[in-house]
């Protein structure tokens, strides 16, 4: 699996996996509690693979960024997205110093971490990285 078939929708928590397209939409597959779902056209789909962070020289791709994480912990859980925008800028700013701190928000480093640690829960961590060296 590749992050081409994880998504991030807008207005609803956590991460989903493709299983298929419809006519109207996406069936997915919540990565949080497994529960199948039809997403139709009118939702904001993001594609994990299509997201970026900034930093002051270029745009890093999300899975560099996962990879960073992934090193950092020894391929175990980040910190909580759930602490304080302090804490959270300091992590992000120990994982990737060179982030543009004035176009990344607290909110995108909260989404990226709780993702990370949605991928990490369900071991798909190591397949993302195999399947991208593949690739």
């Amino acid at each position: 699996m590749s992050l081409d078939s994880i998504l991030s929708i807008t207005g609803k928590p956590g991460l989903y996996k493709l299983k298929t397209k419809a006519r109207s939409g996406f069936v997915v597959e919540s990565l949080m509690d497994n529960k199948t779902s039809i997403v139709g056209m009118s939702h904001n789909v993001s594609v994990l693979k299509d997201i970026s962070i900034y930093t002051y020289e270029a745009e890093v791709p999300l899975k560099e960024v996962f990879n960073k994480i992934a090193k950092k912990e020894d391929k175990g859980a980040a910190i909580s997205h759930k602490a304080s925008k302090d804490e959270l800028s300091n992590y992000f700013n120990e994982v990737l110093p060179e982030y543009d701190e004035d176009r990344v928000y607290a909110s995108d480093i909260k989404k990226v971490v709780q993702w990370y640690n949605i991928l990490q829960q369900n071991d798909l961590l190591d397949s993302l990285s195999n399947s991208e060296e593949e690739e």
